[in-house]
């Protein structure tokens, strides 16, 4: 009983392997592997198409990428496409590589699964090789690097050298001193009456005879802008930006200011500057006038009667 059993089971053991590459000849396959092109420079793109045909109802599952460990790495994933053959299963994988290393290098990855009828076949993928070349000019002179120098070196300086440098600080010492001793002092800032200041461009505006060139929006314009850089010199609420509406609001309760004559000029002057109205010279010459008289009126009611009395 026990030697029929032993010669049972070798006679099963002697039949799987034949059982199962039976399984694995029932698939017909064929397969290809091309590299293009067949000779690139390292790190430039390439691509490796991988082409399986088997009998229609087959499946053909194609690797992800690259061997990982080669040289050659994989860029994307495998880009899968099928042919239009309706006799057989007939699909082509895409792989866009690029090479890392120089001289003749292999495309590793791994095997193609191909089954059919309950049946799987591996398809290895080797024996495909590309021939890498570097990016580096071809040394021609045969030239030798010379070999590494130390990382630290001390070279001592001359004592001439330390010498001229304690020297010439020295001599940037003593001209720093010599400096600090000799300079001027600052001369002190001339403080400008506005008033002084305002009468002597009204003289210079009018000495430069606009009204007779024929330039009136410009006598206007010059003759405006000297009131604001008064009432702004004299009072901080009437700042140069402030549009003529809001210098009016501002100097609204001033005592000192005449604010209705104030808004008059101003809107006038804006016409002539702004939406460029006609104005005859005379009634130029009248807005002049009218501009000085505010800044007289405006410095006349500011002073004190002392010191009125003691400028007359």
């Amino acid at each position: 009983m026990r030697r029929a059993v032993v010669g049972l089971a070798l006679v099963v053991a002697s039949l799987l392997p034949t059982v199962t590459h039976a399984q694995q000849r029932t698939i017909d396959v064929k397969a290809g592997v091309t590299a293009t092109p067949d000779t690139v420079r390292i790190g430039d793109p390439f691509r490796v198409t991988v082409g399986i045909r088997a009998p229609r109802g087959a499946t053909i599952e194609f690797p992800r990428t690259t061997d990982s460990t080669s040289s050659i790495q994989s860029l994307d994933p495998v880009a899968v496409r099928t042919s239009g053959d309706t006799t057989a299963m007939e699909q082509y994988a895409d792989y866009r590589v690029a090479a890392w290393d120089i001289g003749s290098q292999s495309v590793r990855m791994e095997d193609v699964i191909v089954r059919y009828n309950g049946a799987e076949r591996h398809i290895p993928l080797t024996g495909t090789a590309v021939v890498v070349r570097s990016l580096l000019p071809v040394d021609t002179a045969q030239r030798v690097p010379k070999p590494p120098r130390a990382l630290f070196e001390f070279n001592p300086f001359p004592w001439w050298v330390i010498a001229l440098i304690a020297a010439a600080v020295v001599g940037l010492l003593l001209l720093l001193w010599w400096w600090i001793r000799h300079r001027r002092k600052p001369t002190p800032a001339i403080v400008v009456d506005p008033y002084e200041r305002a009468e002597a461009e009204f003289k210079r505006v009018e000495a430069l005879a606009l009204l007779e060139a024929g330039e009136r929006g410009r006598y206007v314009t010059l003759m405006v802008e000297i009131l604001r850089d008064y009432l702004a010199a004299r009072y901080a609420e009437a700042s140069l930006a402030l549009t003529s509406t809001e210098l009016h609001r501002s100097m609204r309760e001033n005592p000192f200011v005449p604010t209705e004559r104030l808004m008059r000029v101003l809107t006038d002057a804006d016409l002539i500057k702004f939406a460029r109205r006609p104005v005859s010279s005379d009634r130029a010459r009248e807005l002049g006038r009218e501009a000085r008289a505010i800044v007289s009126q405006e410095h006349t009611a500011s002073q004190p009667a002392e010191s009125v009395e003691a400028a007359a």
